[in-house]
């Protein structure tokens, strides 16, 4: 089979192609065209990776939800959505780490 993309080359068999989700790197098998370097994964492949991402907890999970801020206090407060909540099996009391990237607010677990 030719390739898709470039259409000048055969693919070849490559068992290195990796995929990176949530800072994950997965390694796949699949065939890589050897003119233009794209490479396709089998569906079988994808739905192996996707089944590893599900127990991780890193897959199906939305990207961005919109939040409204609120203010108590002196202070600015973010709700956690309930979903996020669970799937992190937060209780309340933990500490975050809370930094800033341009517009951008990082909240990451632990401290």
């Amino acid at each position: 089979m030719r390739c898709p993309n470039c259409g000048k080359r055969r693919l070849v068999p490559a068992d290195d192609i990796t995929s990176e989700i949530e800072g994950y790197t997965f390694v796949e098998q699949g065939l890589r065209c050897a003119a233009c370097g794209e490479e396709f994964i089998p569906e079988e492949q994808s739905q192996r990776m996707i089944r590893v991402a599900r127990r991780l907890g890193i897959w199906g999970e939305p990207l961005k939800l919109r939040r409204k801020l609120s203010r108590s206090g002196r202070g600015t407060v973010l709700r956690i959505p309930t979903d996020i909540e669970r799937s992190l099996h937060l209780r309340g009391d933990e500490t975050v780490l809370v930094s800033k990237a341009g517009k951008k607010i990082i909240i990451e677990l632990g401290g």
